[in-house]
This record gives structure tokens, C-alpha cells and sequence, in this order.
């Protein structure tokens, strides 16, 4: 695991809750002069730690008023079913994140849509007719509670 001082910590943290902080206002907040500061970020991007700036838009202000989590099992893993299932996952707008899984299930998606009818549509007529699903189980996201979140920095600090 890469080692961070105090002053990286603090720059990740601080560009978690907000990644267009110009440098000069970043290297104030950290304690650092402009050029380190500078120096520290560049070569935070450039080793892959800092992967990319994005804005965070409100799904809801958009008319994306459905939120679910989608699990689902493929009928078998030996015939290339998972390769397929993945790259047709990759080409679904609505499907924002998907991780394969552990259990008694082989992937977790999080699924944005409009409306139930277009959750409907989305389950039944694209992802349950893809080659390989055997089954879906479906949970409706009734509050964000907390997320998507910042990535925990604690553990950097012992």
C-alpha cells in the first residue's frame, strides 16, 4: 500500500467534498505553498490515485425518480456468461454501477430510471432476456441516506 503524509490526506479529503478547489485555496487549507502543493496533486493523478473529476447530479432534478439495486445470477460461469453479461451491462445507460459478487448472487447493479413502468421494461424485456440471467431480484431504493460517498481515509492516519 502507497504511503501518504498528512498533507496528502488532507488534499484527498479535501478534493473528495470538492475537486474544483483551485490549488492555491487546496495548498492554504493543507498548509503548504502553491508549487509543493501543485507538485503533490500532479503526482497524485499521475500515479492513479486521483482518477478523474466529475459533477454530481441530482438524479431527481433530472426525472430519474426510481432508484433500485438489481442482483443477478447468471445459470452458469463456464460458457463465457459473465464476459457477455458484462460487456451487454457496460452498454446500458441506466444501469450507473455494477460489481460482481460473492453469495448467492454474481453481480449488484444500481439502476436509475424515470418511472416504474420503465423499471419494468428495463427488468423484464432487456436484462432478464439477456443470454445467461437465470434470475433477478430487485430492491427499490426508498431514501439516500448517505452516498455516493467519499472513500474512507482513516486507515491512512494509523
Amino acid at each position: 500500500m502507497p504511503q501518504f503524509d498528512d498533507f496528502e490526506i488532507k488534499m484527498l479529503d479535501i478534493l473528495q467534498r470538492d475537486g474544483r478547489k483551485p490549488v492555491s485555496e487546496l495548498a492554504q487549507e493543507i498548509g503548504l505553498s502553491t508549487t509543493p502543493c501543485a507538485r503533490r496533486f500532479e503526482a497524485l493523478q499521475s500515479a492513479g490515485i486521483i482518477k478523474r473529476f466529475a459533477a454530481v447530479l441530482s438524479r431527481r432534478a433530472i426525472g430519474l425518480m426510481v432508484e433500485v439495486f438489481i442482483q443477478v445470477r447468471l445459470v452458469t460461469h463456464s460458457d463465457g456468461s459473465p464476459e457477455t453479461f458484462i460487456a451487454a451491462v457496460q452498454r446500458m445507460d441506466e444501469v450507473s454501477s455494477c460489481w460482481t459478487m460473492t453469495g448467492d448472487y454474481d453481480f449488484l447493479l444500481h439502476v436509475m430510471v424515470p418511472s416504474v413502468d420503465e423499471l419494468n421494461a428495463f427488468v423484464m424485456h432487456r436484462l432478464m432476456r439477456l443470454d445467461g440471467v437465470r434470475d433477478v431480484h430487485t430492491q427499490l431504493v426508498l431514501q439516500n441516506i448517505k452516498g455516493p460517498g467519499h472513500v474512507p481515509l482513516g486507515h491512512l492516519r494509523r
